[in-house]
């Protein structure tokens, strides 16, 4: 919605000239910008500028969908598979486990457990099919510096004995998960490859969350 054309708009004439003279030719150029400032390019009264940001939002902003609306295109679409946590109250509650081909978000305080789920859920999306999993390759995007491949190794002899005695196959599970430690934005945003599982370990001053 943000390279929506002001043009495509169907804004006030008045505005819509105004706009166009001033080269600001999408949603974003219009938005992007504090009120003082946009009076400023127009030229004109703080009325003007609220107007402008006012109706260019309505004609960018998407519709808006009750929570009812998105269960029932939830339903009708088929609600897509779901990755098995193996925690069984939080699969049943999940119905099924975590969502596939959407984004989860793990929230809660520091320590209580997310980075220890999100190393697990990694390996839950590597593992081979026959044993509950995926078998699948997995980004872990890890800003924090978090991601620990021995307390990983521990979680997999913990919950998974009989593949990690298997030889070879822990070390087969391991290099399908990418580990991407970017430190700068440019790194952040770059686009995993699309046939991995992604899994995203980032915090705040106060708390942290971490989307899974």
């Amino acid at each position: 919605m943000a390279n929506m054309l002001v043009s495509e708009m169907r804004l006030p004439l008045y505005l819509a000239h105004l706009l166009a003279a001033r080269r600001l030719d999408t949603a974003k150029d219009v938005l992007s910008l504090p009120e003082v400032e946009l009076m400023a390019i127009l030229d004109a009264g703080l009325p003007t500028a609220r107007a402008a940001i006012a109706h260019v939002s309505e004609a960018a902003c998407p519709p808006c969908q009750t929570a009812l609306s998105l269960l029932e295109e939830r339903v009708r679409l088929g609600g897509g598979g779901r990755l098995a946590t193996m925690l069984c109250g939080l699969d049943e509650a999940l119905g099924g486990g975590i969502p596939t081909g959407k984004l989860t978000e793990v929230v809660g305080p520091s320590g209580i457990g997310k980075t220890q789920f999100c190393l697990k859920l990694a390996l839950l999306a590597a593992l081979p099919e026959y044993y509950g999993g995926l078998d699948g390759r997995v980004v872990y995007i890890d800003t924090e510096f978090k991601f620990s491949p021995r307390r990983m190794i521990e979680i997999g002899q913990k919950s998974f004995p009989q593949i990690f005695r298997q030889e070879g196959l822990a070390q087969k599970m391991a290099g399908r998960i990418l580990v991407m430690r970017p430190t700068s934005l440019a790194d952040f945003t770059k686009s995993p490859p699309p046939s991995f599982t992604v899994f995203l370990q980032f915090g705040r001053d106060e708390g942290d969350s971490s989307p899974a």
